[in-house]
């Protein structure tokens, strides 16, 4: 997709006439990375933090779990790491495993391939783990609770940032001893989490014209999701606000992939955005799309389950 001609009017008012909510069967897939030395993220990835090799290129590789593409890579020799402050992009990209269990096996490889203990924060609707990879993207890795133990009122799901019970995690583990073998089938990108520069935008976008659920929302941080879950995007303005992208030659985001149920779900978003006066693009089978900061959003109309997918949608990328 080429880049928009004129800024699009992502403001409020724009978007008050889009009414319809994403499919509920929504969810993100594939989040693509650019880093400064490809040999050292593919190091950290399927060691310390366990993902597999399914497709490598020679700039490029696809990691997944379970035969699945989860995270593609992209080199960008000399790449600055992201700064954090200041800019925006990513925050973190989630990574979801099945169980509790799973959890504590991935925290004990962790932690015995020589990383401290990472950050934490018992959510209520998860526990979840915090890192950075070699080139400053941020990295969460969580278990969901069960929807039944969620608690909601008047739309709004009730989270918070409590210590992580540690010793129950490992425990779990060990209570269901297997050798570790890399992260686990059924592992998925539970949500991404991004640093924008605006609240009030970021809520047109990502909920007036994309159709996402709100389900928290506070001065500096919004959570959206589709189908009830507690959070599918994250947007948080608390190192952020007022900024824009980090500069060419910085290492971050790519893209990252909104996967819809079907085509008709599909194309009811890409009706709202041309409705909106948004410019997206067609290829490859994809449909991309930019946001109020100019990250790339890849709409794939299917889950993307295999390498040849993933490629698809690296293809499809806009251009800058």
């Amino acid at each position: 997709m080429a880049s928009p001609q004129a800024e699009p009017n992502f403001t409020s008012d724009v978007a008050a006439s889009t009414t319809s909510a994403i499919d509920p069967g929504t969810q993100i897939g594939p989040v693509a990375l650019t880093v400064g030395n490809l040999e050292r993220s593919l190091a950290f990835y399927t060691g310390a933090m366990g993902f597999a090799l399914l497709e490598r290129g020679e700039a490029s590789a696809t990691l997944g779990a379970g035969g699945t593409p989860l995270l593609l890579l992209e080199e960008a020799p000399g790449a600055r790491a992201f700064p954090g402050h200041g800019v925006t992009g990513l925050y973190h990209f989630a990574i979801l495993v099945p169980t509790r269990a799973d959890l504590g096996r991935w925290l004990r490889h962790w932690m015995e391939s020589g990383y401290g203990l990472p950050g934490q924060g018992d959510h209520l609707v998860s526990e979840a783990l915090y890192l950075s990879d070699p080139d400053g993207n941020g990295i969460e890795v969580y278990r969901d609770r069960p929807r039944s133990e969620w608690t909601w009122a008047g739309g709004t799901v009730r989270m918070a940032a409590d210590p992580v019970d540690i010793r129950g995690v490992l425990a779990e583990a060990d209570a269901q001893p297997q050798p570790w073998s890399g992260m686990a089938a059924g592992t998925r990108i539970g949500h991404v989490h991004l640093q924008v520069g605006d609240i009030a935008r970021a809520r047109a976008f990502y909920h007036d014209i994309l159709g996402f659920d709100i389900t928290a929302e506070m001065p500096a941080a919004l959570f959206v999701s589709a189908g009830g879950y507690h959070h599918h995007l994250g947007m948080n303005t608390w190192q952020s606000r007022g900024a824009g992208p980090a500069p060419e030659g910085t290492a971050g985001l790519r893209f990252y992939t909104i996967e819809l149920p079907s085509a008709a779900a599909r194309e009811a978003v890409v009706a709202r955005l041309t409705a909106a006066g948004i410019d997206h693009a067609a290829s490859n089978g994809v449909v991309t799309v930019r946001d109020p900061w100019r990250n790339v959003i890849a709409l794939a109309e299917q889950p993307v389950t295999d390498a040849t997918a993933a490629a698809a949608l690296g293809a499809a990328e806009p251009v800058a």
